[in-house]
Parts: C-alpha cells; sequence; structure tokens
C-alpha cells in the first residue's frame, strides 16, 4: 500500500482529478469514480485507521511514523487531484451548466447509468433481498431528489452540517456533494464563501467535513466487512434513484421567488431546442468512458 512507485502515484492523482471533476457538478460522485477505479476500499480503510491513536503516534514516535501509518502519501497525491479538479473546473463546469445543459446532463446521465451497469456486476449471485436492498436505496435517492430547497436557515451549526453530510459524498458512491449542498440550500452560500474568502465559513465548512468523513468512513467500512453485497446494493440503488435529478429535459414552474420547481419531461415535450442527437451521442460517450476507464483499471470488473 506505501511501495507504490511514483507512477503509481501520478495515476491516484488523476484519479483523484476524476473523483473531484464528478464532485463539481450535482448528480455525479465522486465516490462512483473512486468504485470504478478500484481504490474504492482503501480510501475506506484508510481513512477508517485515522483515530486519536495515530496523533499520539505523531507526539510519541514523530511525524514519519504517524505519516507512513495513516499512508499519508496517498491521500496527498488523492487529494491534491481533487483539489486540482475542483478549483480549476469549476467554474468551466458551471459555465456549461448554463449554456449548455441539455447537452452536459445527457453526458452525465450516460457515466451513471455506465457506473450502475459495472456496479451491478460487482455481486456474483443476486437474490430477493439483495433487489429490495437496491429498491430501498432507489427510493432514498428519488426522494431525495424530491426535496424542496432549504434557502432560509443561515445558523453556523447547519453549515457545519452541511459539510458532515456533504462530504460523505466523496466515500459514497451516487450521490455527490453538491448535489447534497443543493438540497439543503447551501450550495451558493459555500461556493460564494469560497470566492469571497470568507473563511469563517469555510472553516466551518472544513470542520464539518472532516467529521463527516472520519465518523462516515468507520461505518462504510463496518458495512463492507460484514455486509459487501447489501452494501453495494444499496448504493447502486443511491445510484439509480439519482437519475431523476440529472434527467437532462426539464420544464421549471417558478410559483414564487422562493420556490422554484423542476419536473422531468420527455424530449418532444421541450419547448426550446431539445438537441436529441447530440444528447445521445453525448450520453454515448458518457457511458463508453466509465466502460473504457474500468477497461483499463486494475480493479476491472468481469462478468
Amino acid at each position: 500500500m506505501g511501495n507504490r512507485s511514483m507512477i503509481q502515484y501520478l495515476i491516484l492523482m488523476l484519479k483523484g482529478m476524476a473523483m473531484g471533476a464528478a464532485d463539481v457538478v450535482p448528480g455525479v460522485s465522486g465516490g462512483t469514480i473512486a468504485f470504478i477505479s478500484g481504490i474504492y476500499e482503501q480510501l475506506i480503510d484508510n481513512i477508517s485507521n485515522i483515530s486519536i491513536n495515530s496523533f499520539k503516534i505523531w507526539f510519541e514516535k514523530g511525524f514519519k511514523t504517524f505519516w507512513t501509518q495513516i499512508n499519508g502519501t496517498f491521500f496527498l497525491y488523492l487529494f491534491l487531484g481533487i483539489g486540482i479538479s475542483v478549483f480549476s473546473l469549476a467554474k468551466f463546469v458551471s459555465y456549461l451548466l448554463v449554456e449548455f445543459p441539455i447537452l452536459v446532463w445527457s453526458f452525465f446521465f450516460g457515466l451513471i447509468i455506465s457506473s450502475v451497469w459495472l456496479i451491478f456486476k460487482v455481486i456474483e449471485k443476486w437474490s430477493l433481498t439483495l433487489f429490495f436492498m437496491t429498491a430501498v436505496g432507489a427510493a432514498f435517492a428519488y426522494y431525495l431528489t424530491r426535496v424542496d430547497t432549504i434557502g432560509f436557515i443561515d445558523s453556523e451549526w447547519y453549515i457545519i452540517l452541511s459539510g458532515a453530510i456533504a462530504i460523505c459524498a466523496m466515500i459514497l458512491p451516487g450521490i455527490s456533494g453538491a448535489f447534497i449542498l443543493i438540497i439543503l440550500g447551501t450550495y451558493d452560500k459555500v461556493l460564494n464563501a469560497i470566492g469571497d474568502k470568507n473563511f469563517l465559513i469555510i472553516s466551518l465548512f472544513a470542520f464539518g467535513c472532516l467529521f463527516g468523513l472520519f465518523s462516515f468512513a468507520r461505518l462504510l467500512k463496518y458495512l463492507f466487512s460484514n455486509f459487501k453485497s447489501y452494501t453495494i446494493a444499496v448504493l447502486m440503488g443511491f445510484m439509480i434513484g439519482s437519475l431523476n435529478k440529472v434527467w437532462p429535459w426539464k420544464e421549471t414552474i417558478i410559483k414564487s421567488k422562493e420556490e422554484i420547481i423542476q419536473y422531468n419531461i420527455l424530449p418532444s415535450d421541450f419547448a426550446g431546442e431539445s438537441y436529441i442527437l447530440s444528447a445521445s451521442l453525448l450520453f454515448l460517450l458518457g457511458f463508453f468512458v466509465i466502460i473504457i476507464f474500468d477497461r483499463f483499471s486494475p480493479n476491472h470488473i468481469k462478468k
């Protein structure tokens, strides 16, 4: 784990960049990229291995021993890649979503469908119970996509809570951090805080992220160790349920300044240009990007 070559660490950084790029957009999960690229369980293990005892080792045996014990170089290259993508692609992706929403969402829809198919193949023997768990995960994720955005909560504890919940997306395939922030009504607030260098909000959000990261990772490690097939089934359900949020063709109804409702519609019912041909091509591109990514992954998922 700690004996990677420089090339392997650079590949790890590229995987981090892919995770960061995915989490910039609501509806696409960096955890899915981690799962498909073969670093998901290692990421969970490394995070859950960090504890109070790890910091005791720092004070008793020095930083080098602490760094080795937590596999710090793994985190360094992975989070470096994530950071590069988040800070370099955020504005670009936001521009594309504003100018070409149907085409961008079609691409991401293809990414998620392909990821669902690959994760489906991870479970060798399906049962009625596993299908039920998938349905539960899908229903819960669908419910999240239908929850009204909370735009009036401005308290400090809510910013911390937003960070704690949103960071789970990095280690939970199927739900993106940006998507969670939109549901909680803090997406714009956090983005503006970063742009305006509001260090109070940034610090509160970061604290929530750290708390959520280290507490939720332990739960996931336990679930993967003891109920792996059931956990994967639920996660796949999350991905299926989140498709409601990324459907490219939507009708927007503005009921009031605070209430904006979107409905999924067929391309033929879309009032403007539906871009059906271009959208279909980008859907296929997104689908095969994940297939190719898996094909050349060291954790290639076989039938």
